[in-house]
């Protein structure tokens, strides 16, 4: 399925992630399965634990247009998608930092809903509406998004519809305590690594084409249902949530089951994938109703509760 190759530059893209981010395992899986399967990612957690830098590094290994945007309370909706500006006795368009195929919108959540749903038609329909012209986004396009935790001072929350479209929100850990010694030792002084650029843009199109023929059993697709069907159920729903897993959410969950067995060399998707990937496909799309706020209960401990009452068939 896959040639020896296309293997190599995978694993030599990990190396080259992990010369920059110490730790983060998930974080730089996460990270891959967006690039390969061209889905938005959301990276969640305080300040300094490399949400940003993991993103830029990522930049810097693929030969891919990088574009970045820091959120601010002052931003505009044009700031992000571009106008029409009158010069030389005419209009013409001018396009902004939306039109790469990689865009950093940096602490996503310290922008109000109205610049946050400038993303939504670029995000869902990889295009852009400025006026009466639509355009389209080139090929790959990924939204890599970090946001602080809502709790902290001025944040917005994201609308459920904007959150709805990235594929995974991913929780950013605290280094353990050799990895924290090795990022003291290696940042104490200006880093001067150096990156070289591993995958072009024709070679993740195709990867992103080996993935999709991946196989996925019946029983797989009938477990991941099942899986989101039961958000819905109003005994568990009454119990946990104020707002279920859509549909998109089976989608997703399928496409990152397939790009997760990919980057482990497999052909075929094991139930162990889906319970692998759940927890990122579905944090976001599942709201936790204010009782259970109340209680301090998480999204991650409803998964729990999810994967202990659905067996795979």
């Amino acid at each position: 399925m896959l040639s020896h190759e296309i293997r190599e530059k995978i694993e030599l893209l990990e190396q080259e992630i992990s010369k920059k981010v110490i730790g983060q395992k998930n974080l730089i899986r996460d990270l891959m399965i967006g690039l390969f399967s061209w889905g938005h990612i959301l990276l969640e957690w305080v300040p300094g634990l490399a949400k940003t830098l993991c993103v830029e590094t990522l930049s810097k290994v693929v030969d891919l247009d990088y574009k970045r945007i820091q959120f601010t309370p002052d931003l505009l909706p044009s700031d992000l998608i571009g106008s029409k500006v009158y010069e030389n006795n005419k209009f013409s368009v001018k396009k902004w930092p939306i039109f790469a195929n990689l865009v950093l919108a940096d602490e996503i959540n310290r922008a109000p809903s109205k610049v946050q749903s400038a993303l939504l038609e670029a995000m869902a329909e990889k295009q852009v509406t400025i006026w009466e012209d639509t355009f389209l986004l080139d090929s790959p396009f990924m939204v890599l998004a970090t946001q602080n935790p809502l709790e902290q001072s001025w944040t917005y929350s994201l609308p459920e519809a904007q959150l709805d479209r990235f594929l995974l929100k991913t929780i950013v850990d605290y280094p353990n305590r050799n990895e924290e010694l090795e990022i003291m030792k290696k940042y104490s002084w200006d880093d001067e690594t150096k990156l070289i650029k591993i995958f072009t843009k024709s070679e993740v199109l195709k990867v992103k084409s080996e993935i999709e023929k991946v196989t996925v059993g019946d029983n797989i697709y009938e477990y991941i249902v099942d899986l989101v069907l039961l958000t819905r159920e109003k005994k568990f729903s009454d119990k946990y949530l104020a707002i279920w897993a859509s549909p998109r959410a089976s989608i997703s969950l399928s496409k990152a089951v397939k790009a997760n067995a990919f980057l482990q060399w497999r052909d075929f998707v094991l139930p162990e994938d889906v319970k692998e990937m759940i927890y990122p496909v579905l944090r976001h799309r599942i709201i936790l109703s204010y009782e259970q706020i109340a209680e301090w209960m998480t999204t991650d401990l409803v998964i729990d509760e999810l994967l202990q009452n659905v067996t795979i068939k």
